[in-house]
């Protein structure tokens, strides 16, 4: 008998040593401000004092958290030269820190004061986002109690300690999901016009049509074999899920060009030209011959 509680007590040590070896794994965030449509990001941050405050005290709250977090203000700096800065660059600025950052979620805060004659308070507007794709991950809307202050950048802490535990469970539960089951993407699958073959003609002695090829590599190489397809024709094939994993086979952030290009170098094999363009998380690939 005490053989057995012995050899018990080991499995059940073992299975709990296991357990421990598997953490969560956290998303790096980075906490941008927003910008409405015309203006800037760089002009956003720089121009508001409220929007610093605002960023400072939601990446303090994170940070307090154990989250891994990145300074917006230092990736700025690397990548802003003032002086040479045109407007046209300003616009695109926001793309160009969130690519840089190497960041897996990035969120967006808006803050306003409300000043009545009843009191003070501050407004705050944050939206994470999936820094890959661009889908809203989630959005939460918090104002501070109203004081008879002037002093906004306590206001603006207040705000934000009464929402920033739900923005941050919510955000690790589509986290979760997304290391599980794969970011979402879309790609769409064209013959260009003039080309001497379609998607129904056979391209190689395996005897598949070329539309049933480009079906098996998408499910070889999409997360989990997961796709869907929403509608094929001659001359078309279009994707509306495929899921891809976060992470490559070297632990970095996996990239859409990635897919895109292992997608063309297939079919050059093949004798198949695949010109891509990739918007956001949409592919579109327009086939042809070489």
């Amino acid at each position: 008998m005490n053989q057995l509680l012995t050899i018990l007590s080991i499995c059940f040590l073992t299975v709990s040593l296991t357990a421990q070896e598997q953490p969560t794994i956290q998303p790096t965030i980075m906490v941008i401000p927003f910008a409405k449509e015309g203006n800037s990001t760089r002009k956003a941050y720089e121009y508001s004092e409220l929007n610093r405050i605002a960023i400072t005290k939601v990446k303090e709250a994170f940070d307090q958290r154990g989250v891994n977090t990145i300074d917006f203000r230092a990736k700025l700096k690397q990548l802003q030269n003032s002086e040479a800065l045109t407007e046209d660059q300003e616009m695109s600025l926001k793309d160009e820190v969130i690519k840089m950052s190497g960041a897996d979620i990035y969120v967006e805060i808006e803050a306003n004061k409300d000043r009545t004659n009843t009191g003070n308070s501050v407004t705050c507007i944050l939206t994470a986002y999936d820094a890959f794709s661009g889908e809203s991950l989630a959005n939460k809307v918090s104002s501070s109690p109203k004081f008879n202050t002037e002093n906004f950048e306590k206001l603006t802490q207040k705000a934000i300690e009464a929402e920033v535990d739900n923005l941050l469970n919510t955000i690790q539960e589509k986290f979760n999901d997304m290391v599980e089951n794969g970011r979402t993407i879309t790609m769409e699958v064209g013959i260009e016009i003039g080309t001497d073959f379609n998607l129904d003609t056979e391209v190689d002695d395996s005897g598949y049509y070329l539309s049933e090829l480009i079906e098996e590599w998408v499910a070889e190489n999409a997360h989990n074999h997961y796709f869907h397809i929403q509608g094929q024709s001659e001359t078309k094939m279009i994707f509306d899920i495929i899921k891809l994993p976060l992470k490559d086979d070297m632990g970095r952030n996996y990239r859409i060009s990635t897919f895109a290009t292992d997608f063309r170098r297939h079919f050059r094999e093949k004798g198949i030209k695949a010109d891509r363009t990739i918007t956001g998380s949409a592919i579109t690939i327009t086939l042809s011959s070489l």
